[in-house]
């Protein structure tokens, strides 16, 4: 039936292309199982309304029935905090509160990140210019002087941010590692020793980087950001402090794109090149099944919450307060939200159904950016995904199975440096559409959102152009709450210093405080 030519089959297997499962989703498009994936129909964005939707600043609450959660915090060996106002069976939790619980919950999550493929969007040159041509001339310096250090490299590896004296900054992964040892320097500082392992690490990588992934994390265990506050907490080894639980995505490969008629074969003309194909990851949402093992045995070490997020979000770190409003809602799972901004052009949103459910609609797969304009136009305020969700893993193991075959698969055509091809993939976020509720989390995007989808988004973040009249305003006023929310991050939650134009190692007061509760 694939009758393909063996320079094709020869190039699969050296790009490490998983070739039964690229099949497998061809034929399925191929016999029509994908026609009833359809994308989202949105009625509707919902209000923050302090139940379903919470805002999580300073003024956050939560009210909870006393009795169950005081027998819930029992079985975790702890207690309600004292001098609550309580009265009819119910307890009022203000900021402080829901942080003092967060904190003694946090031995009982994990902190994954998913690393995915080789970030095929970020450091594409056609991709990067979606600000415009005069957002680029600003950037086109700094592009062309990252761009080697990110192409064809796990994302989890680029660098982060660019330093003030304009060098690349610590890795995604690598601030990843030492926010967990902040956590758990201000953990211990004021409770003692958890008694357990403290959020263990856990990633999805892919069979195109896992090995060069493994390779990294041995030179990162000498990089000054660890290996000294390793040595500082005194029984944690620097290769302790790097040990991510692994679960390997396999590659796919690309498809033709749809203007080459409905029925696809694989695309093999990447870069021009004749019988070459295009190794892709097959979405983020794989990490249901590619991180099963991963979950179920987190599970069973008393593990009972889990967070995942993706690895580019610097503002992606443990939160003792969204922990605590997990836990004492009873609900599945939480998802974080900002309000969206010129930079939110990739990634998903809140939405309603006409059904009056609420689900994750990515842009581009589930709906379109004409969609998003047509709510945005008629007054609606759009809570953008901030690509972080928080698992109850009591719920989630034992459905681990059903929601990875659930999960939709959807193919998007895409227009790059390699050529006009499809993408098919499965959405992370896309899972709260399977979810019997959750909830909706509204956040500040400069403290919690702040992504690098593209490395253009990376040089505005880190403060490139700030100030030029190149740049629209709109994108200037976001991209200097970005700046501002990524130096609040550096200095406190990462515990970083600057010194000579770098951000260098040092645990700051501000970690420990912003670890605990005040993000």
């Amino acid at each position: 039936m694939h009758d393909l030519p063996e320079a094709l089959l020869a190039d699969l297997r050296s790009k490490g292309i998983d070739l039964d499962l690229t099949l497998s989703i061809l034929d399925d498009w191929n016999s029509g199982y994908y026609d009833d994936v359809r994308p989202v129909k949105a009625s509707g964005v919902p209000e923050v309304d302090g139940r379903t939707v919470i805002a999580t600043g300073p003024a956050v609450s939560l009210t909870v029935a006393t009795d169950s959660a005081a027998t819930l915090l029992a079985s975790f060996g702890i207690a309600l905090p004292g001098g609550l106002s309580s009265q009819r069976g119910e307890t009022m939790l203000d900021r402080a509160a829901l942080a003092d619980i967060g904190e003694r919950l946090l031995p009982f999550a994990a902190y994954g990140v998913l690393n995915g493929g080789s970030a095929t969007s970020y450091a594409d040159r056609k991709k990067n210019q979606a600000y415009g041509a005069a957002a680029f001339s600003l950037l086109e310096a700094g592009f062309s002087q990252l761009e080697p250090l990110c192409r064809d490299r796990p994302k989890g590896l680029a660098p982060a941010y660019i330093n003030p004296d304009g060098s690349p900054g610590a890795s995604f992964l690598l601030l990843k590692a030492r926010a967990r040892l902040v956590a758990l320097r201000a953990y211990r500082d004021r409770l003692g020793d958890p008694g357990r392992p403290f959020l263990p690490l856990f990633q999805m990588s892919s069979s195109g980087n896992n090995a060069e992934l493994a390779v990294a994390f041995r030179e990162l265990e000498s990089d000054p950001l660890i290996a000294a506050l390793a040595s500082e907490l005194g029984g944690t080894s620097a290769s302790g402090a790097l040990a991510f639980a692994t679960g390997v995505q396999p590659m796919i490969a690309a498809y033709t794109h749809s203007s080459e008629g409905k029925t696809k074969r694989i695309f093999d003309r990447a870069g021009g090149t004749d019988n070459s194909a295009l190794a892709l990851p097959g979405g983020h949402g794989q990490s249901f099944r590619i991180l099963s093992k991963v979950f179920r045995d987190l599970h069973a070490s008393g593990t009972r919450w889990a967070w995942i997020g993706n690895v580019d979000n610097l503002g992606y770190l443990p939160d003792p307060v969204h922990l605590a409003l997990l836990a004492l809602s009873g609900q599945p799972a939480a998802f974080e939200f900002s309000y969206r901004t010129p930079l939110d052009v990739k990634g998903g949103i809140l939405v309603q159904t006409g059904a009056g459910a609420r689900t994750i609609a990515d842009i581009g797969p589930a709906i379109s950016f004409d969609e998003v304009s047509r709510l945005e136009a008629g007054g609606s305020s759009i809570l953008f995904n901030c690509a972080t969700g928080l698992f109850d893993l009591d719920w989630f193991v034992p459905r681990l199975d059903e929601i990875a075959r659930k999960l939709p698969v959807r193919f998007t055509d895409q227009d790059k440096d390699a050529g006009r091809y499809s993408q098919a993939e499965q959405v992370t976020w896309e899972v709260a559409s399977l979810l019997p509720s959750f909830l909706a989390l509204a956040v500040s995007k400069e403290e919690r959102f702040i992504a690098a989808k593209l490395l253009a988004e990376t040089l505005l973040t880190s403060g490139i152009g700030q100030g030029d009249p190149r740049l629209p305003a709109e994108l200037a006023e976001a991209t200097a709450a970005l700046h501002r929310g990524l130096v609040s991050r550096l200095s406190g939650a990462y515990g970083l210093r600057l010194e000579g134009g770098r951000w260098t190692a040092g645990v700051t007061a501000a970690a420990g405080a912003a670890i605990a509760g005040a993000t």
